[in-house]
């Protein structure tokens, strides 16, 4: 479906030659996607795309189908809000951080937005504080949101006008709930955990961009269960990484891996502290994981 300057929608379809611009990836148009396009001869009830336009930035994942394929998830957006929860599911760090580094790649600022806080006991609570605090003072701001507690809701409504902003984060994390509560005319559907798994049953099944007003944008993508890097070498890694970033420049060898290597200046500073070593075990898991794939 494209929609139009003036805000009709027409079905569209693709010409062959985008399917196989590029062949490592799996979607040649994805959401968010600026394109040209053709109504066709009287009679017929779709459009022809006949280009889509650069990208600004976009959110790539490895394919769920196609092993040797990416899947883009959304393009030319002006941030990302990563909905995260620590109970009934709980999301990982690794995937917080493969999310935040594939964001980092493409100069998309992220909010993190920790979801279901109505569920938190008092341990909980501080130490939300403290996983929002560590992510905080490496420049990705978090907001404490609760539809239940109605909390959260107005920060986040705020944060969101004039923008195209995709929510993402894995299925059951209340990404739908907590849309239909900022934009209630939207009604998206929703579903209930699973009480044998814990984790989240996909209701959304394909990524859709919804208009909240003239200027503002959101875009719904079904939940992710794991994320994949692409795209990133190894030797570059740490470059999205912000506090690793920040201490390269004094490591004693230009391509330091930040490892095991002389004169590196990330391993002290994990060691004294002054990078988390959560955050820099994610680093290394990408690392081992590139590995392997190589």
């Amino acid at each position: 479906m494209v929609r139009d300057e003036q805000g009709n929608l027409h079905p569209c379809r693709l010409r062959g030659k985008f399917k196989l611009r590029d062949v490592k990836v799996s979607n040649p148009l994805a959401v968010g996607d600026k394109v040209l396009f053709a109504l066709e001869e009287q009679g017929e009830s779709t459009a022809v795309i006949t280009e889509i336009e650069s990208r600004e930035n976009y959110i790539i994942r490895k394919s769920t189908h196609k092993s040797a394929h990416s899947h883009i998830i959304a393009a030319n957006l002006d941030q990302a809000f990563l909905v995260v929860t620590l109970v009934s599911p709980r999301t990982s760090f690794g995937f917080i951080d493969r999310f935040l580094v594939t964001a980092e790649a493409y100069q998309i600022p992220v909010v993190i937005i920790y979801n279901k806080t109505d569920l938190y006991e008092a341990e909980d609570q501080e130490y939300q504080r403290q996983i929002a605090n560590m992510y905080a003072n490496i420049g990705y701001p978090g907001i404490a949101c609760s539809t239940y507690l109605n909390q959260g809701l107005s920060a986040i409504q705020e944060q969101m006008q004039a923008k195209t902003t995709l929510f993402s984060g894995h299925s059951g994390v209340g990404k739908s709930t907590l849309i239909n509560a900022l934009v209630p005319d939207l009604n998206l559907k929703t579903s209930k955990i699973s009480a044998f798994s814990d984790k989240g049953v996909h209701t959304t099944t394909f990524a859709e961009m919804y208009e909240v007003n003239p200027s503002t944008y959101i875009i719904d993508t079904p939940g992710i269960k794991e994320l994949g890097i692409v795209e990133i070498e190894k030797a570059e890694l740490g470059r999205y990484f912000p506090e690793i970033r920040e201490k390269m420049s004094d490591c004693k060898y230009h391509n330091c891996l930040h490892l095991k290597e002389p004169g590196c200046a990330v391993v002290p500073a994990v060691k004294a502290g002054k990078i988390s070593l959560t955050r820099y075990e994610s680093y290394r898991s990408m690392l081992e994981e590139e590995d392997n794939r190589r």
